[in-house]
C-alpha cells in the first residue's frame, strides 16, 4: 500500500467543463479503484463579481458571449464534450445563473464531515441534470440533507456569513498562483494539469504514480 497522493481540484459547481472533467477522472479511478490518489476540492468562482442572489441566465450568456449567436456557439464544444462522456445536460431548463459562494460553503462543510466529493457530485447534478439553482438555500440545504449533513445545521449556517471570508481567500490564493480556469488539477503539489482531462491522460497518470512509488 503506497502512501497516498494528493490531488487538489479547483472547480466551480456552474462550470460545465468542471462537471465533464469530474466525470472523465471518475472513469479512471473506478477502472483502478487501488489508484493513489486523496482527493480534495477548492473553490474556483467563475463570477466572483455575480449578484448575491444570480441573474437571469439568458441575460448573462448573452451578456458575456456577445448575444445569442455567440453564447450557442460558446456552448457548442461543451454540447459536444458532454455528449460524449454521456453526459445530459438540461441547459433549456436553467433558469439563473447564481453566485456560487454559498454552493462552495456547503463544499467546504461537507469536507469537514469527510463529504465533499459527494457535495460536489451533488451540486453537478442538481445544476446541470435538474436544473435547480444552486444559490437558492433551500436548494442547498436539500443537497446537504441528501448527502447526510444536517439540513437544519446547514441552513443556520448560509443564513450568517460563516466561512465566505475563507473561500474568498483561498479562491484569489489559487488565482495569485496562476490559476486563471478551471477545472485546474494540482498532483502532488507540484503538476498542474488543466482542463477536462480524457479517462486516458488520468490512467497514464496513475500508472506512473504508481510505478514510481
Amino acid at each position: 500500500m503506497t502512501d497516498p497522493i494528493k490531488l487538489d481540484i479547483m472547480s466551480d459547481p456552474i462550470c460545465p467543463w468542471c462537471y465533464i472533467g469530474k466525470t472523465h477522472l471518475d472513469k479512471a479511478l473506478a477502472d483502478h479503484p487501488d489508484h493513489p490518489f486523496k482527493i480534495e476540492w477548492h473553490p474556483f468562482q467563475l463570477n466572483p463579481d455575480m449578484p448575491r442572489d444570480g441573474m437571469d441566465r439568458r441575460a448573462y450568456l448573452e451578456g458575456k458571449f456577445g448575444g445569442k449567436d455567440g453564447a450557442v456557439r460558446a456552448y457548442a464544444p461543451v454540447v459536444e464534450h458532454a455528449e460524449a462522456a454521456g453526459l445530459k445536460i438540461d441547459f433549456e431548463g436553467m433558469q439563473r445563473t447564481p453566485n456560487t459562494l454559498d454552493a462552495h460553503r456547503l463544499i467546504h462543510w461537507a469536507g469537514i464531515e469527510g463529504r465533499q466529493t459527494a457535495a460536489v457530485s451533488a451540486l453537478f447534478t442538481a445544476y446541470f441534470v435538474e436544473a435547480r439553482d444552486i444559490g437558492d438555500h433551500d436548494v442547498l440545504a436539500d443537497i446537504a440533507d441528501g448527502i447526510d449533513m444536517d439540513a437544519a445545521v446547514v441552513r443556520k449556517l448560509l443564513l450568517s456569513d460563516a466561512d465566505e471570508e475563507d473561500i474568498r481567500a483561498r479562491d484569489a490564493h489559487s488565482r495569485s498562483m496562476g490559476v486563471n480556469s478551471v477545472p485546474t488539477f494540482i498532483v502532488a503539489g507540484k503538476h498542474a494539469v488543466p482542463g477536462a482531462q480524457p479517462p486516458e491522460l488520468w490512467t497514464k497518470v496513475i500508472g506512473e504514480l504508481t510505478a514510481a512509488a
